[in-house]
């Protein structure tokens, strides 16, 4: 029989897949999520920026404070040292900036000079002028807010909580009057804040090097750390700014040694605590305490090289071992001292410290009539212009259970993260309830306010829940979380024209006013 050859028809290629719209869109957008540590935290900074500096020279007048700070910075530009200003300075300035009414007299000044060399720098630029001797303030105050989202999102690993922070930060009142104000305090917070982010770098960094290979937890020691170096030198320039810093020095170099102490033990260490008394304390020593005290006196170099500083000449003829500029200088500071702790001179806006974190009474920075007809006032009842340091109230009373949902993280879960948060809330606050006979007043908090905002992203983000959860926990979590969010952003644009002294009808702004004590 003969065979029958069989051919069989190869089968018909299919043509070659073509990856869904989807995919693709993923492969193209790659390199976003490959940034977006950089591109979220930017985003949020130009937009606070954007509101920091809009407008920034209006109003044109000295507001509260205002009437010291800047011609103060004029004075150390021109001459190295505060000098004493005409009782006719303010009016000539506002008039007339070319002609600058300074004296060479010095004048005693109750903080050091470093806040006041910053706001210098826009001077410099600008001018004697209120953009001028905002302008610094507000750039900085922007930058705090990209350092915000960056730190949030090294604490808590995760991009989307950092930024939340930063959002709500850029949202707070009171970070936002403080930020167009050419006072010291946005400045401090700067430092504080900056010191924070450099420590926990440091921290990671350590840890990274506890996890090597063979690494002996007792025994090795960690070299040098720049990051911890950059600490102290952020920090002794927050007590350049103002003598705050000093707490704040002191409790950052308490959690950073006690995050020593966590590391050995992590990395096997028999004796944590000992090991860190041994090979950790006396570098952070150094590195913090050392570092910052010569930070600080640096920051008089100004009132070093001239002679016509407050005191410069006080120690001249009278005997002692030290050189007579360091001891006019030390009599200097505690003449400071005596002032800063025994300020009890009554004020319409000062308030007590257990008042702060529910924004009982804020700070009018500014306040005018307008009358009917001028500067667009159309109400038959007049008009008002006001600056008011309010932190937005939705954030700061949101933060209030924030804080006792970080406390219980802390102390039940021994969160570390949590810890962190609560020290730089404690060494912020706290302090205040040693002077509640002194004068002093809510804005102070403004350093607070970064603190408070992790707190809130950190409750947020438990809202949301963690990857693991089911969709509809997630869902419901994101809703409730955002819808936070947009409450305190609307919050924020309700009190918008109370932040920027806006002309309101007298109408509009006693319903701004929801509790007695804000008037």
């Amino acid at each position: 029989m003969a065979d029958t050859a069989v051919t069989e028809r190869p089968a018909a290629q299919a043509p070659p897949a073509r990856p869904s719209v989807l995919l693709e869109l993923r492969r193209r957008t790659l390199w976003l999520s490959r940034y977006a540590g950089w591109l979220g935290p930017i985003a949020v900074a130009l937009f606070a920026g954007v509101l920091r500096l809009w407008n920034l020279g209006s109003p044109n007048a000295f507001v509260f404070d205002e009437t010291y700070y800047p011609k103060d910075a004029w004075s150390l530009f021109q001459q190295g040292y505060e000098g004493v200003w005409p009782a006719s300075a303010n009016d000539q300035i506002l008039a007339h900036p070319q002609v600058i009414p300074l004296t060479s007299a010095p004048a005693f000044i109750a903080h050091p000079p470093l806040g006041k060399w910053v706001i210098a720098l826009g001077e410099a630029a600008f001018g004697l002028h209120p953009f001028g001797w905002r302008v610094m303030v507000a750039l900085l105050g922007t930058l705090s807010v990209l350092m915000l989202a960056r730190i949030g999102r090294r604490l808590f690993g995760s991009t989307l909580i950092g930024c939340t922070a930063a959002l709500l930060m850029s949202v707070d009142g009171l970070q936002f009057v403080m930020s167009r104000t050419g006072l010291l305090d946005g400045l401090l917070m700067f430092f504080v804040l900056a010191a924070f982010g450099a420590l926990l770098i440091d921290r990671d960094r350590v840890r990274a090097r506890l996890a090597e290979p063979g690494v002996d937890g007792d025994r090795v020691n960690l070299g040098l750390r720049p990051w911890r170096l950059a600490a102290g030198l952020l920090l002794g320039a927050a007590c350049s700014v103002k003598w705050n810093g000093a707490q704040i020095l002191a409790a950052f170099g308490l959690l950073t040694v006690l995050w020593d102490q966590a590391g050995r033990r992590a990395a096997g260490a028999r004796f944590p605590l000992r090991s860190m008394l041994r090979r950790d304390a006396a570098p952070a020593f150094g590195s913090l305490v050392v570092v910052g005290a010569l930070t600080y006196l640096a920051s008089w170099s100004g009132w070093f090289a001239t002679s016509g500083g407050y005191d410069r000449q006080w120690a001249d003829g009278r005997p002692g071992l030290l050189p007579a500029p360091l001891r006019s200088w030390w009599h200097y500071q505690s003449e400071m001292w005596h002032f800063n702790t025994t300020l009890t001179t009554p004020h319409t806006y000062q308030s007590n410290p257990w008042s702060w974190l529910v924004q009982g009474r804020p700070v009018s920075m500014y306040w005018q009539p307008v009358p009917t007809g001028q500067q667009g006032c159309t109400s038959s009842g007049g008009c008002t212009t006001q600056i008011l340091a309010l932190g937005t109230p939705l954030l700061w009373w949101t933060a209030c259970f924030a804080l006792a949902y970080v406390l219980y993280r802390w102390f039940f879960r021994r969160d570390w993260r949590s810890g962190a948060v609560l020290c730089a809330v404690a060494a912020t606050y706290l302090p205040w309830f040693e002077f509640q006979q002194r004068t002093i007043f809510s804005f102070y908090m403004v350093v607070l306010v970064p603190f408070l905002c992790l707190a809130v992203a950190q409750m947020l983000g438990a809202m949301v829940g963690p990857a693991g959860s089911t969709p509809t926990r997630r869902a419901v979590g994101s809703l409730a979380a955002g819808g936070i969010v947009l409450a305190v952003m609307g919050c924020f644009l309700y009190f918008l024209p109370l932040y920027t002294a806006e002309v309101i009808p007298m109408s509009v702004w006693q319903d701004h006013m929801w509790f007695t004590s804000w008037i």
